[in-house]
This record gives C-alpha cells, structure tokens and sequence, in this order.
C-alpha cells in the first residue's frame, strides 16, 4: 500500500465527506492556477501544504519503499521523452557542470551547514538532507521558467540540468541513506561506484530503449501502444534498481531514446491520444504527491516538535534553504567564467553569456516532487532497528525548502526576468517554425508533381490540393517580407474564422441529430472526433 497508515478523525460517511472536500480542495487549486496564470507547481505546493491542516483530514503515512519507484519513473521519463536532444547536445558542458558540480557543492555546504545548526544531527544524516535537496526539480523549474518568459536557452539548460542532475544526486542520497543505515561510508568507493552505476544505468536505459522500440514499431494499436509506454519508464528503471545502478539514468536514457525516434514509430491518430494522456498523467502524478505530503505534514510536524521548538524549527527551515539557494550561487557564477578565462577553445566555442542569463541560471533552483518523493523514501529505521536519526526534522526541512524555492522564486522569476531585460518574445523560434512550415509546403507540391501521372491521382485533386499549398507558402513566405501588407495573413485569419463557424454549425447537427435518435452516440463521436481535428488545425481561438 502507497498509504501504509491512516489515522481520520472521522469515519465512514464523514470520512468520505473529507476525502470529498480533499478533491475539491485540489481541483479549486488547479483551476485558480488555470484562471491566474500561475504555473500550477506553485498552488500544489501551497495547496498540498494546507490540506493536510484541514478540520478533520486524515493523517496519512506514506510507505517509503514505494514513493519513489511510484512517482519517480514517469516523472523522469516524460521529461526526457519531450525535451530536444539537439538543445541538450549544444548546451552539454553548461548542463553537465550544473548536473554533477552544483549537485555535489549544494550536498556538501547543505551537509556541513544543517551538522553545525542543528543538534544532534548526525554528518551522514545532514549528507542525506544535503542530498535530497541538491536536485532542481524537472516540472517545477522548466513550467515556472518557460511561463516567465524565460530566455529559451536557459529552460533548455534548467531542463537538461533537471534531468541529469536526479542521478547525480540520488546516488549520493544512496550513499548516504547507507552510511546512516550501517554507520560505514567510503569516499573512494562512492566515487568509483558512481562512475560504474551511471555507466550501467545508461546502458540498461539504450538496451530498454531499443527493445521497446521494436516492439512499437511493430504494433498499431493507440490503447496497447499508450500501455507500453506507460511502462516503459519502469521496464528500464526496475532492472537498474534490482541491480544496483542508476535506475534514474536508465529511465532518462529510454525517454530520450524513444523521444527521438517516437515521429517514426507513433501514427498521428496514436501521438494525439498519448501525448494527451502523458500531459494529464504527469499533471495528476505531481498532484497526487503534493496532496500526500500535504496530509503526511502534521504527523511530521508534530515528530519534529517532540524534539525540536517551533523558534527552533523556524530557523531551521530559513538556514537550509537559504543555504541550497546560496550554494548555487556560489556553484554557477564561478562554473560559468572560469572555464572560458582557462580555455580560449571553450571561449570561442561558447561566448560568455550574458550576466542577467547567468543570474537568472543561478536563481532557477526550484526544488520539487524529486526532492520529495527521496525525502519520503528515507527508511523509518536504521539496520540496527532504530529509528532513522531526524527523518521527520529532514522531509519538514525539504517541503520548506521547496514552498520557499517554489513559491518564493517561483512568483519573483517573471518580475526579475523582466526587470532584467531578458525576456524572450519567442521571435527567434517563430521564425524557425515558419521556415520549417514553408519547406514542408515546398516538399508537398514536390511529391504533388511525383504523383501527378499516377494512376489513382487525378488531375482536379492534384491542382486542388497544389493550389492548397501554393496559398501556405505565399503565406508563409510573406513572413520574411518586410514589404509585406499583412493582406494574405489577414484573409487567412478570416478563412479560419469562418471555418470555426462553420464546423460549430456541424457539430451543432450531429448532436441534433443524436438527441433526435437518427444516429446513435458512437456515429456521433465519430463524425465529432474528425470535426475536432478540424477545429485543432485553426490558428484562432
């Protein structure tokens, strides 16, 4: 059981009634963030924090040996299946040095700082704290970010950094958790076994990847197809686990592998309904997490005060995360000028950003589910039986963090983006787009004339469909005009209007024609699902 314990204050219908009002508390979380404009992680983590200090809400305690294979494996592999692995190539040094330094540096000044505050914390217990709070987290930063207006080269970076920076830092949370466990710990063991796991994770993460790859190729069949790929995050992340590698390399390595490779091996009909699902999982998943802990917080509230004063835990929260906050800074300003000022090769190859981008690389370190998600895999006990040291002071320690990462960088990114004069007006990747709309058009009417003397083609759809794509790169190509009067995109706009209109007086007679009895509700779902597509073509909303 996800849930291992459940202590309600009420019971039966009542229960129902505060479950009920959990659900509704949560869905008013997601619409306010819809009506608002704020990314959702910032009303989850605020939201999932209140619900659990509900009149009458259950005390749920989360079973650490399932948290993380539940929630972290989509997690993962949905980030890498959609992020672009040209992006990730090209900023490759900047995302490797932030995915192992800043990991490491934010592990040890955490480690240090949260041993010499806090009494009685042992150092592998402050390591593990260090640990789960030195990873970005894949959803919280890249949705804040790119809803900001963040430049699109730093969401790349904050996006790849994400992705890689889970294994750097699960591993040293590995390392730690078992330092704790059995009191030993060997820094020359850590370093080579380091190398070993993420070595083996990706491995295991390309063979997945490949099978699983043949096995899409050879189905056709939306339903079975969404089904496999739900489980391939956990086909390659299992294995690794049992296996004592890095299960998150491997889950990242299968997303990215299958996300280069998914346009040749997903039918439209198929993209659409899993791209779709995928949006609504990860959406749910983060959901989910944020209402858990929500409901875990008083129990992990009230343990720690059994110990701990409220002054004491107060300070405790404001130090750390204003330490994993600070430890960035000092990891990325240095990361990024030093290797140019040794390198002219680096230099010239990657020209010094600009200062308001490195700021902005270094203030986006939201902390989120990852961090989560490790802070309640810790074990309750220890292998001799005792009560893990400070697992309860740890995951508060870590949902302070990340209200204060989440919510308080979260809502100042957008003005500090601004105020910085870095905002991306999206120009440069529109302009991408239209080149790329206008070759596909060119390549249309080349295969038009190829096919024109086939058999089955005849000539007046030939012509109508050439004239088709003759208007889209008219229009397209009247983007890179500057003389241009804006007259063929303005009848193109009102072309769509219309069509909008039209296809609303379709629908309108289907659903008629349903209600009448004349045609049943899978005739009707039919005709709607191609009306749909229609619908989506249009630019205009």
């Amino acid at each position: 059981m996800l849930v291992s314990a459940v202590t309600p204050a009420a019971s039966g219908a009542e229960l129902d009634l505060v479950l009920f009002g959990v659900l509704v508390a949560v869905a008013a979380f997601l619409i306010a963030a819809h009506r608002s404009g704020i990314p959702y992680p910032i009303l989850l983590v605020i939201g999932g924090g209140a619900l659990g200090f509900m009149p009458g809400a259950p005390n749920a305690v989360l079973d650490p040996d399932l948290v993380l294979i539940i929630f972290l494996p989509p997690l993962l592999y949905a980030a890498a299946f959609f992020s672009s692995l040209h992006d990730l190539r090209d900023n490759l040094r900047s995302i490797s040095l932030l995915a192992i330094g800043a990991v490491l540096l934010t592990t040890l000044v955490v480690g240090v700082v949260a041993h010499e505050l806090i009494d009685g914390m042992s150092w592998a217990a402050a390591f593990t704290l260090g640990a789960v709070l030195s990873p970005t987290d894949p959803v919280a930063a890249s949705a804040i970010a790119a809803r900001a207006g963040a430049p699109r080269r730093l969401v790349t970076v904050i996006e790849g950094e994400s992705l890689v920076n889970d294994s750097t830092a699960l591993i040293a949370y590995k390392f730690a958790v078992a330092a704790t466990l059995t009191g030993s710990f060997s820094i020359l063991e850590a370093a080579g076994t380091f190398v070993v796991n993420a070595a083996a994770g990706i491995a295991i993460g390309v063979v997945v990847g490949m099978i699983v790859t043949e096995l899409r190729r050879a189905t056709d069949d939306p339903p079975t197809e969404i089904t496999i790929s739900l489980l391939t995050p956990y086909f390659a992340y299992l294995p690794a686990a049992a296996a004592g590698v890095s299960a998150v390399l491997a889950a990242v390595t299968a997303g990215i592998w299958l996300g280069w490779r998914s346009p040749e091996l997903i039918t439209p009909t198929t993209r659409m309904q899993a791209f779709a699902f995928w949006e609504i999982l990860i959406f749910i998943l983060n959901a989910t997490l944020f209402v858990l802990v929500g409901l875990e917080l008083p129990h992990v509230i009230e343990a720690a005060r059994a110990t701990t004063s409220d002054a004491q835990l107060a300070l405790y929260g404001a130090v750390v995360a204003l330490t994993v906050i600070a430890a960035r800074f000092l990891w990325v300003i240095p990361a990024t000028y030093a290797p140019r000022l040794l390198s002219k090769g680096t230099h010239r190859d990657d020209p010094v950003p600009p200062r308001s981008h490195t700021f902005l690389v270094a203030f986006t370190g939201m902390r989120g589910a990852v961090s989560l998600a490790a802070a309640l895999a810790i074990p309750e006990t220890t292998d001799a039986g005792v009560p893990f040291p400070g697992r309860d002071l740890i995951i508060f320690l870590v949902y302070v963090t990340i209200l204060v990462t989440v919510v308080g960088q979260g809502l100042t990114l957008g003005p500090l983006i601004r105020r910085l004069g870095a905002v991306d007006d999206g120009e440069g990747q529109q302009r991408w787009e239209n080149k790329a709309r206008l070759r596909a058009a060119q390549a249309a009417i080349t295969r038009i004339d190829e096919l024109v003397d086939v058999d089955w083609v005849h000539e007046d759809s030939a012509d109508r469909m050439r004239r088709l794509y003759e208007f889209r790169i008219r229009r397209f190509g009247a983007r890179f005009d500057d003389g241009d009067d804006g007259a063929i995109e303005e009848g193109s706009l009102a072309y769509q209007r219309l069509r909008r209109e039209v296809l609303a007086a379709e629908r309108g007679e289907i659903i008629r024609l349903r209600n009448q009895g004349y045609i049943n509700d899978e005739v009707m779902r039919r005709i709607e699902r191609d009306l749909d597509l229609e619908h989506e073509r249009l630019e205009i909303t």
